[in-house]
């Protein structure tokens, strides 16, 4: 949820018409053509218990900052906050050009008729984002269940088990144990998830998506 609502906004910021606007909408969708590798290893240095983050907070007068990675508590949300980093400027460029997609004479009639920006926000752009908000969140939930990636640079399903997801315990059994029998049997249980979860979103879009 939160890399669909960061990308709606940075969306909304990158539709404004001002100078220097084209670097901004790189900037943004630079960490999707980065190597996910290249970016764990340099958010596990950021997010190291003696790294940059840590040595703010301490300066802060915070003594016993949070160890990011290290910890059962912060290690998953760690993971999180990166991959919502990285994904929340494709989810951008694509609401950016769902955006674009919707005519001025809306918000031209709604002004006429007294509306201010944030009645028009929820009122023209997010029903006429729908579209775009459902294929955002389809394409961003199959992600999330297959996230790899990240936990490999990052955590190694770590501390623990704590990051320890499905797609990475079928990787672990698969080539670590070389019990290929049952991860694949893993692998099509995540399938069947996959399946289902992907089917009722696109029987409950027909409430809520306009067309």
């Amino acid at each position: 949820p939160l890399s669909i609502l960061l990308g709606i906004l940075i969306a909304c910021l990158m539709n404004v018409k001002i100078r220097g606007i084209k670097l901004f909408r790189t900037i943004y969708f630079l960490p999707q053509v980065t190597s996910m590798i290249a970016i764990g290893i340099v958010w596990t240095t950021i997010l190291a218990n003696y790294g940059p983050i840590n040595q703010f907070l301490m300066k802060l007068g915070i003594q016993n900052p949070p160890m990011w990675l290290s910890s059962s508590t912060f290690a998953l949300i760690s993971v999180e906050i990166v991959s919502i980093w990285r994904s929340m400027g494709y989810n951008a460029i694509i609401f950016l050009a769902g955006l674009q997609g919707i005519s001025g004479d809306l918000y031209e009639a709604a002004r006429i008729d007294g509306a201010n920006r944030i009645n028009c926000f929820f009122k023209i752009t997010v029903p006429m984002l729908s579209p775009t908000i459902f294929l955002c969140t389809v394409m961003q939930f199959i992600s999330s269940l297959q996230v790899f990636d990240t936990i490999m640079a990052m955590t190694q399903g770590g501390p623990g088990r704590t990051t320890n997801v499905l797609t990475y315990y079928i990787y672990q059994r698969a080539f670590v144990d070389m019990r290929f029998g049952y991860a694949s049997a893993v692998a099509y249980v995540l399938f069947v998830i996959i399946l289902v979860i992907t089917l009722i979103q696109f029987v409950g879009q027909k409430k809520w998506v306009n067309y």
